[in-house]
């Protein structure tokens, strides 16, 4: 069985084109997202992956429609290819029903992992030169000098005690945990919150 799906980034955008074109392949079903690529739980794609059987075939538009970065689309089809599901992409002309089609996935599968393994030997020949010269990585303690600046505005509001944590937080333009994030770097002893 031919499976559709179809994703949009947000409710205003439209997916008749995409199901369209899907319609046109032939897809029996079809499943979709309304909701950014960036979201790892996309409902309507989940339900679809449970539903797929040995034989079938999930047909989408564009290859960015699936994944939200290479590593995630070759995981996901890696996903079907484990159940027995072939995969096409009608405008990447890739499709996993060809030798070619495979061939292709397990190129760029190899590509992404190779990519992987060069961010990962950069990154550690990196970490490793800044630690030769006396250098770590990571955020440098203490506060920004903005940050300075709200912080002891925090102390002088906190110390009059004329006002909530909520009223200091939304006079401040910060969350409650910045709020005293700040009065501890400032050394100020905080009683029960109001």
């Amino acid at each position: 069985m031919k499976i559709g799906y179809a994703r949009v980034s947000t409710k205003e955008q439209n997916l008749d084109r995409q199901i369209d074109a899907l319609q046109a392949f032939g897809c029996e079903k079809i499943f979709s997202d309304k909701i950014s690529g960036a979201k790892s739980d996309r409902p309507e794609l989940n339900m679809m992956k449970a539903q797929l059987r040995q034989g079938d075939i999930v047909v989408i538009d564009k290859l960015d429609r699936l994944g939200r970065s290479l590593k995630d689309l070759i995981s996901i089809v890696s996903e079907f290819e484990s159940k027995g599901v072939s995969f096409v992409s009608l405008k990447d002309s890739m499709d996993t029903t060809t030798p070619s089609g495979k061939l292709i996935f397990h190129i760029f599968a190899s590509l992404a992992e190779f990519e992987r393994s060069l961010i990962s030997e950069r990154t550690k020949a990196g970490l490793a030169a800044a630690k030769a010269r006396g250098r770590m990585g990571g955020r440098r303690p203490g506060l920004s000098d903005e940050a300075k600046k709200t912080a002891m505005a925090a102390e002088t509001l906190y110390k009059a005690g004329q006002h909530s944590v909520s009223e200091m937080c939304e006079q401040l333009g910060i969350s409650r945990p910045t709020l005293y994030n700040y009065l501890r770097a400032r050394k100020v002893p905080i009683g029960p919150p109001t």
